[in-house]
């Protein structure tokens, strides 16, 4: 499984536009007055106004290479304030193996950036946007977590290490290999860097397959 592209919702338009093509430098891809689309490694990410209730937020995660988390990490504390949890500005998963960095956006959306030492290719550039592999990870929360990935298996995606589901638990669908997942849960569990737990608002994913998971507007599950 590979994330193609993630439509998300936000209130703050112009201020995410600034944020993400002017302080980050992400390549925009188009934009209307409800929306912006831009380049994120292989996959694309927009960002619109669209129907939007409330204060939508989001979790996130950007694949960067392998030999670059450090100078990733002093490239980010140059343009964002990191997250910190017990103490530390860093996220050390000793059984991936890999490290990553949290900060939040204008919209208070937790992003992360991780490098994954047995998958992520290196590289010999200096870090810029321009250094992300792909989209990650993404959070799809939802009410019954053990439904909705009976629904996923439908197109292909399982739990990592097939693993019982979790209602109380994050979930990692997708191989392991490849790194990219969508992390199921449930409402109310705390995001890791964060004072903000998991919550249910409207998205879009679209695989590389072209397969949609959808939460609507509504905040109801949908495939296509």
């Amino acid at each position: 499984m590979e994330i193609k592209s993630i439509v998300l919702q936000t209130k703050n338009l112009m201020q995410m536009k600034n944020f993400y093509i002017g302080t980050l430098g992400f390549s925009l891809i188009n934009e209307d007055k409800n929306s912006f689309r831009m380049a994120v490694g292989t996959g694309e990410m927009e960002f619109t106004t669209k129907e939007v209730k409330g204060d939508p937020y989001y979790h996130f995660a950007f694949n960067i290479p392998a030999n670059k988390f450090n100078e990733a990490k002093s490239w980010a504390k140059e343009r964002v304030s990191l997250l910190v949890e017990d103490g530390v500005d860093e996220a050390n998963f000793a059984h991936l193996p890999a490290h990553a960095l949290y900060f939040y956006d204008p919209s208070g959306n937790i992003v992360e950036f991780i490098s994954r030492y047995e998958i992520a290719e290196a590289s010999m550039e200096p870090f810029s946007v321009k250094s992300i592999l792909n989209i990650s990870e993404i959070g799809l929360i939802v009410e019954d977590t053990i439904s909705v990935s009976e629904k996923l298996k439908e197109i292909g995606v399982y739990e990592r290490d097939n693993n019982t589901i979790s209602k109380k638990s994050l979930n990692f669908m997708g191989e392991r290999r490849n790194g990219v997942f969508i992390i199921l849960a449930q409402p109310g569990r705390r995001w890791i860097f964060s004072d903000k737990t998991s919550a249910i608002f409207p998205l879009e994913i679209t695989l590389i397959n072209n397969n949609k998971i959808i939460i609507n507007p509504e905040n109801e599950f949908q495939i296509f």
